[in-house]
């Protein structure tokens, strides 16, 4: 089914461009309040936001329009996705809004909307918003009109879920962690949910003006991360992204560790406990074939679905497992949150080093990558994947990997992208397949 406003994860774009107008955000308030009115209850919406300048205009924007369709809003201020998402259930609330985008520069903006038990939107649910969108708004009586209200004492909810989930017989005294926050959403609460856990924290992308999210800091570019974890000799260091669902670690060598490396820590460490649910881990197409291997060693299957946080978890509650996520660093552990929480992940695998007493660069190597080449093609307009001279650059390529590798062609379902990807056992024609077909299609876009 195609869509206007939807994408893989929300609604996002270039703010002030369509859709991410004050505008739309207004009508999707309507359109969401309506169709979340459900029962005979006062409803509530929960709207937290990370630190980017446009966030205040959104804000404004759906608190507009919830309340003219006679919703309550509660309005939590700069919050990781997860807390929003967590806040939802724990408030009962009807809807939760979070305007992020996420790792994206800080001149885009988004919103994801979670619904009363604290998960992603269904298919159903977003189709009929989307149609609420462009029809006339249905209006709540000037008597019955929403409030809305700042609730001060969020930060230190989600603070005190987030430490709840650590175990309990652990502390991280003597641990020197380095944490960047990307100058985003969770700038505040996660520097102070380590320490409160014991660990000595020094943090960095913990200054947001508005402009600077993601910007040189965070799981998108953890140059700054490294080079920190090295200065001060710290024993790990933990990148989230501008939102907090995602997380990516540098070992104590200033050494980056992706989210394969982290499913495989936790998948074989859970299931040595018995605690691993549906005798595997859920991945994406993106995952590296070495996760596949390693798990398999341990006699557990890795679950491949289609590029998306939301695919995976549809996938984990399908099949009753608990750990899953994407090479990118969406971690899902579905017995702590209701979607990827870099905070909840980062505890985990601090948990790991505390039990392991191993350095980190030990312990997070847990399996040797096949090379993998990933390379973005900006397009401006058009379908590039249906030129013929596209096709045949893939054809070729498929035949020459065949047997030995694969290669993997999507559109993002958030920016404008081609993403072109191969994986296999011989590094150079990894590297010459992946070029050959973004050339390809750059020609063609």
């Amino acid at each position: 089914m195609t869509r206007r406003y939807f994408g893989t994860d929300g609604i996002r774009g270039r703010t002030n461009e369509s859709p991410m107008t004050p505008e739309v955000a207004m009508r999707v308030g309507q359109a969401a309040g309506a169709h979340f009115q459900r029962g005979d209850h006062r409803h509530r919406v929960v709207i937290g936001k990370d630190t980017r300048l446009s966030g205040y205009m959104m804000e404004s924007a759906l608190v507009a329009g919830f309340t003219s369709a006679g919703m309550d809003v509660v309005l939590v201020g700069p919050m990781p996705t997860p807390a929003v998402a967590m806040l939802t259930r724990s408030m009962r609330a009807d809807l939760g809004v979070m305007i992020s985008a996420s790792h994206n520069p800080y001149y885009d903006n988004g919103i994801k909307l979670f619904g009363p038990d604290g998960y992603k939107l269904s298919d159903a649910d977003e189709a009929a918003i989307e149609a609420g969108i462009d029809a006339s708004p249905r209006l709540a009586p000037s008597a019955e009109i929403g409030r809305a209200r700042r609730v001060d004492d969020a930060q230190g909810r989600y603070i005190h879920a987030v430490k709840s989930a650590f175990p309990e017989h652990l502390r991280l005294d003597g641990l020197r962690v380095v944490i960047d926050c990307a100058n985003g959403a969770a700038y505040k609460v996660a520097p102070e949910a380590l320490w409160e856990l014991g660990a000595e924290v020094i943090s960095i992308g913990v200054s947001p003006n508005g402009t600077n999210i993601n910007d040189g800091v965070g799981s998108t570019d953890t140059s700054a991360l490294r080079r920190k974890v090295t200065e001060v000799r710290a024993d790990i260091g933990i990148a989230l992204d501008g939102d907090a669902d995602r997380l990516i670690v540098v070992d104590d060598l200033g050494q980056a560790v992706d989210g394969d490396q982290l499913m495989a820590l936790l998948g074989l460490a859970w299931a040595r406990r018995g605690t691993l649910h549906g005798g595997g881990v859920v991945a994406t197409v993106m995952s590296n074939l070495g996760l596949e291997r390693r798990l398999a060693t341990a006699g557990l299957e890795l679950v491949r679905t289609p590029v998306g946080d939301r695919h995976v978890l549809e996938a984990m509650r399908r099949g009753g497992y608990n750990v899953g996520g994407e090479q990118s660093g969406h971690i899902i552990l579905s017995d702590h949150a209701t979607t990827g929480d870099g905070l909840v992940a980062a505890l985990q695998v601090l948990g790991e080093l505390v039990e392991a007493g191993r350095p980190a660069h030990e312990l997070l190597r847990q399996f040797e990558p096949l090379p993998q080449r990933l390379k973005n093609v900006r397009f401006a307009g058009g379908q590039p994947l249906e030129h013929e001279a596209v096709k045949g650059a893939i054809a070729a390529a498929e035949a020459r990997l065949a047997g030995t590798g694969r290669l993997l062609i999507r559109k993002s379902g958030t920016e404008p992208l081609i993403r072109v990807m191969a994986e296999g056992e011989d590094a150079a024609l990894v590297e010459t397949v992946v070029d050959e077909v973004c050339d390809a299609v750059r020609r063609a876009a």
